[in-house]
């Protein structure tokens, strides 16, 4: 069961109902409810980002405050929870704020080759560009993806000789074979 909660950015989401809880804004002190609180934290912060399609979350993003409650996730425990997902692969941290990976580099590399072959894009080259906001993708997942985490997964291509990058920072290509 979950409800809409407007969050202090005034979207809605179904948050899940330990969201409506006073809490689960509070750190546990027990070790075993602390880690299932943790655990609960990182699937609705992965679950939200997926939501809104979120790449980069900041440890003060209004997703850790309940206005209807009036009740904050303490930063330093939002940071403990970023970090505990960066261990569980889920999180990379980037200065002040974190790569969240609802869906991991590897995972977006494999729907990219299944797109490339799909769509007979092998041997052609694209610009990242086009890969992110081109008509061609339109309706796929990776329209409107983050660069950075593009880059990342077409680096998992290059590892597996299935891509090659090019270009310079501000107009990098890739060709596919």
């Amino acid at each position: 069961m979950s409800a809409a909660i407007q969050t202090e950015a005034g979207d809605t989401f179904p948050f899940p109902k330990d969201y409506s809880f006073p809490a689960f804004f509070t750190r546990q002190p027990n070790l075993q409810t602390h880690h299932a609180q943790l655990e609960k934290w990182s699937a609705l912060v992965l679950a939200y980002a997926h939501h809104h399609r979120l790449f980069r979350f900041s440890p003060t993003h209004p997703v850790f405050h309940n206005k209807k409650l009036d009740r904050r996730f303490a930063e330093a425990d939002v940071r403990e929870l970023l970090e505990h997902m960066r261990k569980d692969g889920r999180a990379e941290w980037v200065g002040n704020e974190v790569f969240v990976y609802w869906r991991r580099p590897e995972d977006w590399a494999r729907k990219l080759e299944k797109w490339v072959e799909d769509t007979a894009q092998k041997g052609h080259v694209l610009t990242l560009y086009e890969i992110t906001e081109g008509e061609a993708t339109l309706g796929t997942d990776f329209h409107g993806m983050d660069g950075e985490v593009l880059l990342k997964a077409l680096n998992h291509l290059v590892k597996r000789g299935r891509a090659q990058i090019f270009g310079q920072d501000d107009s990098l290509g890739v060709k596919f074979f």
